[in-house]
């Protein structure tokens, strides 16, 4: 993890961008970047929290965890949200497990300082209502999406989701971690990306997607890509009044 040493109004993540500028200021004298790798744990089910997260450049998965161990993707989260919502709503602890996806930078924030700097109100905790309905949204049509979609489709939203959160088209993924973000059979996972590749959509080598056709995996996806893009930007538009 490294101190960062960005200047003022150049945030990436999609929450802190929107805040009005003496707002901003404020928050990023308690805000630390970090540094993430692939598996890194942000919480942990029935763990306190005691930071939250504003990935930059990562992307964090949220998992359901069975009492097997059996887990499954509920979210992800990237530069357009914030990792440890229910905390700001009010939760103690985790219910889920909060993994990083795909390494990268994040803003920490002590959960502390975070309901300290809200519980008045003001635009940080406008914009994290107006995200919570986002959030809940895309919880809500991820999950009539795995009843009712292919898993084809289904792993064409998730490459669209991920392109949308990561810098350029390229990103690392092997087989095993995409079939557990889908909870489906590593051995289906493969066929299906070399059915997207023979299609020319993705390249696919030794764990590396590369996005060639993004309009072709926007038809090839479900409608859920959409609703949820659309709620994000309908939701986390505009910038709240100081």
């Amino acid at each position: 993890m490294t101190p960062g040493s960005k200047s003022k109004n150049d945030f990436r993540n999609r929450l802190l961008k929107v805040l009005p500028a003496p707002t901003q200021s404020r928050l990023r004298k308690q805000l630390k970047e970090v540094t993430l790798s692939q598996r890194d744990s942000l919480h942990e089910p029935g763990k306190p929290m005691r930071y939250v997260y504003f990935p930059e450049t990562a992307m964090i998965s949220l998992l359901t965890v069975m009492q097997d161990g059996t887990q499954t993707e509920v979210a992800t989260i990237g530069c357009e949200g914030m990792v440890g919502l229910t905390a700001f709503l009010g939760a103690k602890r985790s219910m889920r497990r909060a993994i990083c996806q795909m390494p990268g930078t994040a803003w920490r924030l002590n959960t502390t300082e975070l309901l300290q700097r809200t519980k008045r109100g003001g635009p940080l905790s406008d914009v994290l209502h107006r995200y919570a309905l986002a959030l809940f949204t895309l919880m809500a049509q991820l999950a009539t999406c795995n009843r009712l979609h292919t898993i084809e489709q289904r792993c064409c939203c998730w490459l669209l989701m991920t392109h949308d959160r990561i810098e350029g088209d390229e990103f690392y993924v092997t087989h095993e971690f995409l079939a557990e973000m889908l909870g489906a059979r590593r051995s289906g996972v493969t066929v299906i990306a070399g059915t997207l590749q023979r299609a020319g959509l993705i390249r696919y080598t030794r764990g590396r997607i590369t996005i060639m056709n993004r309009g072709g995996l926007e038809q090839a996806a479900c409608e859920c890509y959409g609703v949820v893009r659309a709620a994000f930007d309908r939701l986390i538009a505009s910038s709240p009044r100081e």
